[in-house]
């Protein structure tokens, strides 16, 4: 994706949660364990959605780091298994 679409596309969801906010004014009650806050609903919303998204990110950036450990120790494995071919083959 070129950096052109990214920006059309983060300008596009900026502007989405804005309209989102402007049109659910009301206020939400959150009850923490030791606070009270009352944000807009639309805010309360938008934060939900970029939480979810967050979390989301770093699952599969772990899911990620593991593939990438297992294709290591699998080239290694390969390596291991080639040479100890081409030294059978010596013999």
């Amino acid at each position: 994706m070129s950096r052109t679409r990214i920006a059309l596309v983060m300008v596009l969801l900026v502007t989405l949660a804005m309209l989102l906010v402007a049109l659910n004014p009301q206020p939400a009650l959150v009850e923490l364990v030791v606070l009270q806050l009352q944000p807009r609903l639309g805010v309360l919303m938008v934060m939900s959605f970029v939480t979810g998204l967050l979390v989301g990110i770093l699952l599969r950036a772990t899911w990620i780091a593991e593939l990438l450990n297992e294709r290591g120790r699998l080239r290694r494995a390969l390596k291991l298994a080639q040479s100890s071919v081409v030294t059978t083959n010596d013999d």
